[in-house]
């Protein structure tokens, strides 16, 4: 297994932070799906009374995340369903969170994330209480402004040296934003100038001979990058969600979740038909359909790949809609 430490510091408070958050992900989860090769179902969203965090009570949710238009057709065509989804179970007592992943085709695989926040630059030991080997974990921090992003993910728009909020007049951040909103004192409405989302990250893929590098891959792109992004997204979109309330949020949410059903329905019944219709072509030579024929051509003529391989590769993917 490996552990390891986040710290996120973000320039507003905790209070403040836990709006931004929530509204993101509803946000994410509304642009990144297209349908059930891609996307998020969100299948509960209710409180729960006896689970994780402080006091026992938050909100529980159970999402599953859509992979397989991340992946060839004709490895598509031939894969069971279970190596096409990976699945998020969330409880949110906030300011604590606990969220674990796994995919029904890897078995032996682990992903949960403990998060605490707190209204301080990072600079808190130990606030899971670790002990034993566990407490000297790595500890990472992630730098909004300093930490570069893939070519492939930037924009302007959600640059925090360029954005400029119309509604707070906040921003940009330059190299030194973190120490100058450390030095900030208390408002008097006992809001904080800084906040950090300090992640305990557990990763576990016990398959002989891959461990070491998937559980690192899994770090290094699917929690790290995805993270980097997503707190980049919650600032540059603040103009948006600055003034809601959690009433808001609730409803937001809801709505987001029938939009999600409704683009998910409208998928499947896409895809039976295009199923119907590729049956209907049967190659003259095999007596098959030709879809999968075509299909089994394809994955003859290229490079084998692992059923746990292919597992942490869906992992990743549907992680990077999930913080």
């Amino acid at each position: 297994m490996h552990i390891k430490e986040y710290r996120i510091c973000m320039p507003m408070s905790v209070e403040e932070y836990r709006i931004a958050q929530l509204y993101m992900i509803q946000k994410k989860s509304r642009e990144e799906s297209t349908g059930t090769g891609s996307g998020v179902e969100i299948i509960k969203n209710e409180p729960y009374e006896d689970g994780p965090g402080p006091t026992g009570k938050g909100q529980y949710t159970f999402k599953i995340y859509h992979v397989g238009s991340h992946l060839p057709s004709w490895f598509r065509a031939i894969l069971p369903k279970s190596a096409l989804r990976v699945e998020e179970e969330a409880w949110n007592a906030y300011p604590y969170t606990k969220t674990r992943y796994k995919c029904p085709f890897v078995e032996k695989f682990l992903l949960e994330i403990e998060t605490v926040y707190r209204d301080d630059p990072g600079s808190s030991d130990n606030v899971f209480d670790l002990r034993g080997s566990e407490k000297s974990r790595q500890v990472d921090y992630i730098d909004i402004v300093r930490d570069p992003v893939d070519p492939g993910h930037y924009t302007r728009d959600e640059d925090p040296r360029l954005f400029v909020s119309e509604k707070t007049g906040r921003g940009p951040l330059d190299d030194g934003w973190r120490d100058e909103a450390a030095s900030k004192p208390v408002t008097p409405d006992g809001k904080s100038a800084i906040m950090c989302s300090y992640k305990l990250c557990r990763v576990e893929f016990r398959y002989w001979g891959m461990q070491t590098k998937i559980e690192r891959f899994i770090h290094d792109v699917a929690l790290r990058k995805t993270m980097l992004r997503a707190h980049r997204q919650a600032w540059a979109w603040q103009d948006e969600w600055v003034g809601l309330t959690m009433a808001d949020i609730r409803q937001l949410e809801a709505e987001t979740a029938a939009a999600l059903q409704d683009k998910m329905a409208a998928a499947v019944a896409e895809q039976e038909e295009d199923r119907t219709m590729a049956a209907a072509e049967i190659d003259p030579a095999t007596g098959q359909a030709a879809a999968v024929v075509a299909a089994a051509a394809n994955a003859a003529a290229s490079v084998a790949v692992s059923p746990d391989e292919l597992g942490a590769r869906a992992i990743s993917q549907g992680k990077a809609i999930a913080l």
